[in-house]
């Protein structure tokens, strides 16, 4: 085969230090927009960026050469950096993430879960949401070790 075609998609997921409330309404949209900058600069496409108060959900899509652990650190890294810089000088990311792989045929339905994650956590936070996206995800986990 003279070429290489991929179809690499992943449902991304990582929280404020501590899941302190520190996405606010006013920094929400500009930090969506630059996580997507982020995503492009490095090479991905952003096709979704949303969350609440205290984490992230982004679905993007990646490339062959892409490594997810060097990716991730480049997207937190510049976030806070910038966080830090311009709105809140005390913002970090907590350690860690979480990264799920999404067919195609799971694009629009993990789209539309990540633009609707205020009216999903009305009745559910992160620690139960995050535990359902493993379980579903079919990933090993410790439970003394997820907070």
């Amino acid at each position: 085969m003279p070429s290489t075609h991929t179809s690499l998609h992943y449902h991304l997921v990582f929280s404020t230090k501590e899941r302190q409330p520190l996405i606010t309404n006013e920094l929400r949209d500009d930090l969506y927009g630059y996580l997507g900058g982020i995503v492009k600069h490095q090479g991905g496409i952003p096709l979704a960026i949303g969350g609440i108060e205290d984490h992230i959900h982004a679905l993007v899509g990646l490339t062959a050469t892409h490594r997810l652990d060097h990716f991730m650190r480049e997207l937190k890294a510049a976030s806070s950096g910038w966080i830090r810089r311009e709105r809140n000088a005390n913002f970090a990311w907590q350690n860690g993430y979480g990264a799920f792989a999404v067919g195609a045929g799971n694009l629009e339905k993990v789209k539309s879960y990540i633009r609707n994650q205020a009216e999903h956590h009305k009745g559910k936070d992160f620690k139960k949401e995050y535990v359902e996206l493993l379980e579903f995800g079919g990933v090993d986990y410790d439970p003394r070790y997820l907070w």
